[in-house]
């Protein structure tokens, strides 16, 4: 559960969501420099160990969804 007036919150739980279109257009708000950072985080989170099976499974999801888009 997120806290609905928190935008960063909101933004990484649509991410984060598994939900193809949700992940894209939360993605697509981010501005080219922001979209580049939060790709680069999603990466980390999907490769690096401290991340909970969930989070590690949900990133990778997002960069599915995102890959999907330059194939």
């Amino acid at each position: 559960m997120t806290d609905t007036d928190d935008p960063l919150a909101i933004l990484w739980d649509s991410l984060l969501s598994r939900d193809l279109p949700r992940v894209r257009n939360a993605f697509f708000t981010l501005a080219p420099a922001d979209q580049d950072a939060v790709r680069d985080h999603l990466e980390r989170m999907a490769s690096e160990p401290g991340w909970l099976p969930e989070q590690r499974l949900s990133a990778q999801k997002a960069l599915d969804a995102l890959k999907k888009l330059t194939d």
